[in-house]
């Protein structure tokens, strides 16, 4: 079921999302060659906590973690550990925030020291892509409106889009109707509406958009081996288009 926030439930969730920005920002100078993933994820709880709010991931249907910490080929899902991060690789925090019931969601993909072209390539366009996609969020659009233009993007710029997972709907559930797919065919899915909030995520690969699934039952990698990138904002549908309840990033 796919419900519309109420002007108390979006402010809620306004502040659910900025704590969701700060942990960002707040991670972003440990983010160093020889940290390892259990380090950074340790900060996060910490640092969302103060904030009186919770980790939404943590033992959400069971992940252990309190936020997805994917290295690499790893394009969603991976769990904290004793990995450390080296120079050249790229790291996805996506981050997870429950404020007096409401959530917010946002994920960025981080380069770690000096990153080859083929990284570089991947983060600018799967990035770009987010803001493709976003520029169809408004009230008449539909959710395929939104998934053709980042399809479209990606491709464009050779990168692979990932079919089996997508965006989604947020508020009282971290994983709400509707899905918003990556892929999709103009005019055609839901109908957006304003006071609906949802998740818009593109998660594209370098090369095959092939993945499987870890034998931790989470981590989500790439077959090929080559990396993939994850960019991801919580917005709400308004009277004439969008506002972004997960921060106004400006230097990605």
């Amino acid at each position: 079921m796919i419900t519309l926030k109420s002007k108390r439930e979006i402010e809620l969730m306004h502040t659910a999302g900025n704590i969701v920005y700060k942990t960002h920002q707040y991670l972003k100078p440990y983010l160093k060659e020889g940290i390892t993933t259990q380090e950074i994820d340790d900060l996060a709880d910490k640092y969302i906590r103060s904030l009186d709010a919770t980790p939404s991931c943590k033992n959400y249907e069971g992940f252990p973690a309190a936020i997805c910490i994917s290295v690499n080929d790893e394009v969603v899902h991976g769990i904290a550990g004793k990995r450390k991060l080296k120079n050249g690789d790229i790291v996805t925090l996506d981050i997870c925030a429950c404020y007096k019931g409401y959530h917010g969601d946002s994920a960025w993909s981080y380069q770690i020291g000096e990153i080859d072209e083929e990284k570089k390539h991947l983060m600018k366009y799967t990035e770009e892509a987010l803001f493709v996609g976003l520029k169809q969020v408004r009230p008449g659009g539909r959710i395929g409106d939104i998934g053709h233009a980042i399809q479209t993007f990606a491709e464009a710029h050779g990168l692979g889009v990932v079919k089996e997972l997508c965006g989604h709907g947020i508020g009282t559930n971290l994983h709400e109707d509707p899905d918003v797919p990556n892929y999709g065919i103009p005019n055609t899915g839901v109908k957006l509406r304003e006071g609906m909030v949802i998740a818009v995520e593109p998660m594209l690969t370098a090369k095959s958009p092939r993945v499987e699934i870890l034998d931790d039952d989470w981590t989500v990698v790439t077959v090929d081996g080559h990396p993939a990138a994850h960019f991801e904002h919580t917005v709400v549908v308004t009277a004439d288009g969008y506002e972004i309840l997960t921060g106004e990033w400006k230097d990605g």
